[in-house]
Order: C-alpha cells, then sequence, then structure tokens
C-alpha cells in the first residue's frame, strides 16, 4: 500500500522525528523521477532549511536531473518562476508556512506554476515507495544557483497594479514579514511602489524570535501598536513562506482574513464581473458581499490548490480563503502575499482609507477553536458529529458544516496537524460563540470517552 506523505499543503513534520534527511532524500529521487526535468528549488528561512534543501536536491540529482536553486523565497516566488520558464519542470519548496520553527515541509510545484495537483502528490508517494535506481556516475544532474528571481516576481506584480498612483499618493506602511521569506522581497515592492515602509520581524531568523509565523491578532500585537502609533495608512503582516498576507487598518485594527477576501472581491467584481471562489470554510460575507456586487461564489473543499484549481475550472475572476490566502489570476493559480500588497494599496488609492472600507462590510461573528486529536481518530470523530448534529442542512464538502437558519458550524479535521478545527458564525455573536463551545465540546466528549 502506498504511504499517504503529503497532507493539505506538502510532506512536514519535526526535524529529525518526522521530517528527516533520509525521508527527504527519498522523496528527491522521487520527485525527480516523476517531473523527469530540470526542477528548481527554493526555502524560507527556517534554520533546518539547508538540510532539507541539500537532502532533496541530492535525491534529484541522483537520478539525472538538474537543481536550480533559487535561495530564500516566497513559496509565490518560485511557482512565478517555475511558471515562467518554460526549462523548468517543476518546483519544490522547502517550507512548513505558519507551523513552529521546529518544522519543515517538503511541497511540490507542477509545471505551471500551481501547487501539485492531488495525482501528482500520488504518483511522488507511489515511486517514494519504490527503490528508486540512481543514475550512472555520469549522467547525475547538476545544481544552479539561479539569482534575481526575487525581484523578477516583484516586478511582475507591480506590471498588475495601477503602479502610478500608488506612486503619487506617497503612503506609509508597516511591515512585518515574521523573520521568513518575505523579507528582502516586500520591502522591496513597497519601496518600488514609492511607499515608505517600517518594518519589524524583517530578518532572516528561522526561529522566528519576534513572534510565531501565523499572523493572527495575538502574534500582531507589536504591528498593531506600531501601525497605530506611526499614523501609518496600512499594517501589512505575512506568514512564513509569504504566500498570506493579513492587514492592519489605519486606526490600528486587525482585519480578519474573511473581511480582506469580502474587501478584495467587490474591489475585483467593480472592474469585471464573475465567479469568486472560496472554501466552505469562509465567512458568510464573502458570499453576501461578492452577490451584492454582482458576481457568483462558488464553494470547494479547505485547501489552496483546490480554490485555484476550480479557479482554472470555471474562469473564476478572484478567489482566495479566509486565512489571508489570495488568488489573483491574471498573476497566478496560487496563493500570493505579495500580489495582495499590492493590490490592496490599489484598493484603498482608489477607494479611500481601510478603516472606512471595512466599516461598510456587514457584520458576521465568527469563532474558531481547535481541538488536538490523533490522525487516526480524525474520521471517527466526524462519524460522532454527524449523528450528534441538530442543523437543518448538512455540507460534507469538506469536513461536516451544519447549516442553522441563522449561521453555521464546520467541523473539519487539519490536513497539516494533529488537531480538529472548529468554525463557528453567525450574525448573533452569542449563538456563534455557544456553538463553537457545544461542538468543541462533543469532540472532546468523543475523545475522551
Amino acid at each position: 500500500m502506498t504511504e499517504r506523505l503529503f497532507g493539505t499543503n506538502g510532506v512536514r513534520g519535526i526535524i529529525n522525528v518526522d521530517m528527516t534527511s533520509d525521508l527527504a532524500l527519498q522523496m528527491g529521487k522521487a520527485i525527480g523521477t516523476v517531473m523527469g526535468g530540470t526542477v528548481a528549488i527554493a526555502t524560507d528561512t527556517r534554520i533546518s532549511a539547508d538540510m532539507i534543501k541539500t537532502a532533496v536536491s541530492s535525491g534529484i540529482m541522483s537520478v539525472g536531473v538538474n537543481v536550480l536553486d533559487l535561495g530564500v523565497l516566497p513559496t509565490p516566488a518560485i511557482q512565478y518562476y517555475v511558471k515562467t520558464h518554460d526549462n523548468v519542470k517543476g518546483g519544490v519548496m522547502i517550507t512548513a508556512s505558519h507551523n513552529p520553527p521546529q518544522f519543515n515541509g517538503i511541497k511540490c510545484i507542477s509545471s505551471d506554476g500551481t501547487e501539485a495537483s492531488r495525482e501528482e502528490e500520488e504518483q511522488v508517494e507511489a515511486k517514494y515507495s519504490e527503490r528508486i535506481p540512481c543514475a550512472p556516475w555520469n549522467l547525475i544532474g547538476d545544481m544552479y544557483r539561479i539569482g534575481g528571481a526575487g525581484e523578477e516576481y516583484v516586478d511582475a506584480v507591480i506590471s498588475r497594479v495601477d503602479a502610478d498612483a500608488i506612486k503619487k499618493a506617497e503612503l506609509k506602511v508597516c511591515l512585518d514579514c515574521a523573520n521568513g521569506a518575505a523579507y528582502e522581497t516586500s520591502p522591496l515592492l513597497l519601496k518600488k511602489l514609492n511607499v515608505r515602509a517600517i518594518t519589524i520581524n524583517c530578518n532572516p531568523q528561522g526561529e522566528f524570535p519576534g513572534h510565531p509565523s501565523e499572523p493572527t491578532e495575538e502574534n500582531l500585537r507589536d504591528l498593531i501598536s506600531l501601525t497605530r502609533a506611526t499614523r501609518s495608512d496600512l499594517g501589512i503582516a505575512h506568514d512564513g513562506d509569504a504566500d498570506r498576507c493579513v492587514f492592519i487598518t489605519d486606526g490600528g485594527k486587525f482585519v480578519s482574513g474573511d473581511k480582506s477576501l469580502a474587501l478584495i472581491s467587490k474591489y475585483v467584481l467593480s472592474e469585471k464581473k464573475g465567479i469568486v471562489v472560496t472554501p466552505v470554510s469562509s465567512s458568510s460575507l464573502v458570499e453576501e458581499v461578492v452577490r451584492e456586487s454582482g458576481g457568483e461564489i462558488r464553494y470547494t473543499a479547505v485547501g489552496s490548490p483546490v480554490v485555484a484549481r476550480k479557479m482554472i475550472e470555471t474562469g473564476a475572476v478572484f478567489g482566495g480563503e479566509e486565512n489571508g490566502g489570495l488568488i489573483f489570476p491574471e498573476q497566478q493559480y496560487c496563493r500570493d502575499g505579495a500580489m495582495t500588497i499590492a493590490k490592496m494599496l490599489e484598493c484603498i488609492v482608489r477607494d479611500g482609507p481601510l478603516k472606512g472600507q471595512i466599516s461598510d462590510l456587514p457584520v458576521y461573528h465568527t469563532v474558531k477553536t481547535k481541538v488536538e486529536c490523533p490522525d487516526d481518530m480524525k474520521k471517527h470523530v466526524l462519524e460522532y458529529l454527524a449523528g450528534s448534529n441538530d442543523g437543518t442542512r448538512i455540507d460534507s464538502t469538506d469536513g461536516l458544516k451544519i447549516i442553522f437558519d441563522d449561521g453555521w458550524v464546520l467541523a473539519r479535521p487539519s490536513g497539516t496537524e494533529p488537531i480538529f478545527r472548529i468554525y463557528s458564525e453567525s450574525k448573533d455573536e452569542e449563538a456563534a460563540k455557544s456553538r463553537a463551545h457545544r461542538y468543541e465540546a462533543l469532540v472532546m466528549e468523543y475523545l475522551n470517552h
């Protein structure tokens, strides 16, 4: 039986526990064999990056495939490089995104720059389980170190927005890169757009000493204070590999990913009507704003590759997730943190301060919680919840979404961690809280019985 290695977002694990150099070497051999041609590789700033990159690269070269080492880059930057260089057959990003610093991961990229499909991942998994023959000594692959990929990516982003209007506005922002992969590219983007950037956590420190790399309100307290104190037009924060971006208003208020997704959906639809794609975990706020703006909504399972492929299938004008991962098809079909920054700047220049735009959105209350849950128990927990629900309708697109007359609850197992996530939403704050607590208690009740 083929071993399941890939979760929602690549292969991840704790360094020298689950994610070892032996695993990375065999993964490299499998990836090189399946991709069958030159592979680009990049990393975020984690202290284990070189160890995993070297092992994966060795595996790729051992089966006769060349490696292009792009250095430290945001995930969307290597995706853009793969997409725009015809000699590259695929890519590998060494990252564990928002996970704690003891984790790292291996994410595969298709030849068109999208995250590898489940079918492609299954091919790699199947090959991983085999004894993979190496190439003869005189046919092994070479490694080439490539510079400039970050600036290529930044220039492409700038070409997709009204750069002149942004430059003339002379905006001031605060930027927090979580000491992650965007520590060079996002400051460069802002400089080229004539935006004054006050930066924190913009050093390549892979232990993430500034704060955990997940850009939550709690983790961004310094950025919130700095944005307020400096009276900046905007606060900007990335996760570790910078495929996501969240914002702080000009008044120093944290903006949830749902709200920025809704706001930019509205902005995109004002210029071009069409379909917006988002997972079932996104707030109903997004659907309400999309419909009011003359667009159509399409729901998918959670996971940016699923959203991106549904966007390609439907010809969508925009898409994204509730965690700050937005996808702009005119640039590329993947979550793109720098593109999100540039589009939000354009949105502010045209439609006014973020604080005012956010205050005009419909109000929904969303409560998010999680429960530790062993991977082998996740299926049983879902079955238990299905038999215990009291909603009016069930949506099983991803996990279990229980629809009520005045809101919904989504219970779904994480694809990257041994946890169960619970989202509860309603326009009634107390209803959202009570349902979140109820379903959290049900999960714990089952696990402890």
